[in-house]
């Protein structure tokens, strides 16, 4: 699942201090830039922003 955010750097710090994993650190790909995570139960999620 790939959610959108705004503020991809403070989501980012949101989700360590609610115990995910960055699995991947933020990157460019076209059309944005993006990050990757796992929540606490293991499910691998993304976060991209259009900016």
């Amino acid at each position: 699942m790939i959610l959108y955010s705004k503020n991809l750097e403070a989501v980012q710090e949101k989700v360590r201090q609610a115990g995910g994993t960055i699995t991947k650190d933020t990157f460019s790909f076209p059309g944005g830039r993006r990050f990757h995570l796992a929540d606490p139960a293991g499910n691998e999620l993304a976060i991209w922003s259009d900016k």
